[in-house]
């Protein structure tokens, strides 16, 4: 027990810092290309990058999207330390636990961030690919519905079948990403 304390107290701080620096890579990206975020908004101790006009006509596509990559580059390049770190360490040991939390949130933020859904990193990139190819911002918006509608879907599936395998973790993992894409795909929630 006094070990399980120890990992949770070394935990949390792995898991805030990663979201932390995720969010500020976001920032760091933005002030790079010259177009910087309007706020950052911390709630529950988690940050959150605000931009006030997300079709603000003074930043190209392109700037929309490296803004966007930001945060997900950034967990991608830590990705292979962490994984080196677990490679390195032993089995059983409060390094081992602490470097698969590393991997699984490094994992979770550059993989999971990149669906499309509006708000956070995968929809802004598909929404602005799109308009750098010929679409006007409201088509754009109406294909990243409908794939957020079929993404949905597909994630419903994938949680029920995860279920059904005993992968409780993972099937409830997918099922609010999926009831929130449905939810996006329906109309029922608009970003702005």
């Amino acid at each position: 027990m006094p070990e399980r304390m120890v990992v949770g107290a070394m935990t949390m701080p792995i898991l805030l810092g990663l979201e932390w620096a995720h969010n500020l890579a976001h920032a760091a990206a933005a002030s790079r290309i010259g177009k910087p975020m309007d706020a950052l908004r911390i709630t529950w101790g988690t940050p959150l990058v605000i931009y006030s006009d997300i079709n603000d006509p003074t930043v190209t596509p392109r700037e929309h999207i490296l803004r966007a990559l930001g945060g997900p580059v950034f967990n991608a390049l830590l990705l292979p330390i962490a994984l080196y770190l677990r490679l390195h360490t032993h089995p059983t040991s409060i390094t081992r636990d602490l470097a698969d939390v590393a991997v699984g949130m490094n994992t979770f933020l550059c993989t999971v961030s990149m669906l499309p859904i509006p708000g956070i990193d995968g929809g802004p990139i598909l929404k602005w690919s799109l308009v750098e190819n010929g679409r006007v911002p409201e088509e754009a918006d109406q294909v990243v519905r409908k794939v957020n509608c079929v993404f949905g879907v597909i994630l419903a599936i994938l949680s029920a079948l995860a279920m059904e395998k005993k992968r409780p973790l993972l099937g409830l993992l997918m099922a609010p990403f999926a009831a929130l894409m449905l939810a996006i795909g329906s109309g029922l929630l608009r970003e702005q």
